[in-house]
């Protein structure tokens, strides 16, 4: 689940602001002037592929009886360190509103995980499960392995890989500072990661640096909310800054990450989307 303590969340006037510099300032979204021709693949047959999956229906089915539920569960806050912050009942389409990615963010990684079609999936910060269920839907052949601190959060999330017949997910339930190191000490080589689980630097920064250990040449990297907070800008300015970064792309909620050292040149970019 995500925490979001001692952070302070830029307002909606102060996004808005940002948001618009970065539309200015992106370039568009069809690719035009992109000279790179990985990163003009990666526009017109990932970012802009529009076709409809069939299988999508039902997540979005279970999106919007999540956002409908009423009901109120326990969830535990985990912050800096490995104990619990605080332990209160929270509705659970509340949750859903504040904590789901959008269904376009969630099939644009239904997208990747198709298109790069990675064998071993991390994502930290389950939630219910509907972005895990795009991710691993991606590449069925391929096993994602996803990560939630809150047991009650996680508990629904398994009901719903089960509802949907999802097979190839495997839930760690807890602290992420305890089952981050286990599950990376199994020697477990990744491919893809999706960061959505702790929206700090240190934290953020941490997790990238440990997943790395573990990441294939190719791996690639998805953060979410980049410009969410001063500590989260500055966390994606230090990831593209590092040594194994070769590629970035900001699309501005988001940012993707390649490592692949074919990249002979560190390139960043910012697209429409």
């Amino acid at each position: 689940s995500r925490s979001y303590s001692s952070t302070i969340l830029y307002s909606t006037f102060q996004l808005a602001r940002k948001y618009l510099h970065y539309y200015v300032t992106a370039a568009s979204g069809k690719g035009h002037g992109i000279h790179s021709p990985f990163v003009f693949s990666f526009i017109k047959n990932i970012l802009n592929d529009k076709r409809l999956d069939p299988g999508h229906a039902a997540f979005e089915a279970l999106r919007n009886k999540l956002l409908k539920d009423t009901r109120m569960i326990e969830v535990e806050d985990f912050g800096a360190g490995s104990s619990v912050i605080k332990s209160n009942k929270r509705k659970v389409g509340s949750m859903a509103a504040t904590s789901l990615k959008p269904a376009r963010f969630a099939k644009l990684l239904h997208r990747m995980a198709a298109a790069y079609q990675p064998a071993k999936m991390v994502e930290l910060g389950t939630s219910f499960g509907i972005t895990s269920a795009y991710m691993a839907s991606g590449n069925p052949a391929g096993k994602l392995f996803t990560f939630e601190g809150a047991p009650s959060v996680a508990e629904m999330a398994r009901e719903h890989f089960r509802a949907l017949g999802i097979k190839n997910i495997e839930l760690f339930e807890g602290d992420f500072n305890h089952t981050l190191p286990v599950f990376l000490n199994s020697n477990q080589q990744i491919d893809f990661v999706f960061i959505d689980g702790n929206h700090r630097k240190e934290p953020t920064l941490r997790y990238f640096s440990n997943l790395l250990e573990n990441a294939s040449r190719s791996c690639v990297f998805v953060f979410d909310d980049i410009h969410w907070s001063t500590e989260m800008e500055e966390a994606w300015k230090e990831i593209q800054q590092h040594d194994r970064v070769m590629l970035s792309i900001d699309l501005f909620f988001i940012g993707i990450v390649y490592i692949n050292p074919d990249f002979k040149v560190k390139q960043h970019f910012k697209i429409r989307f």
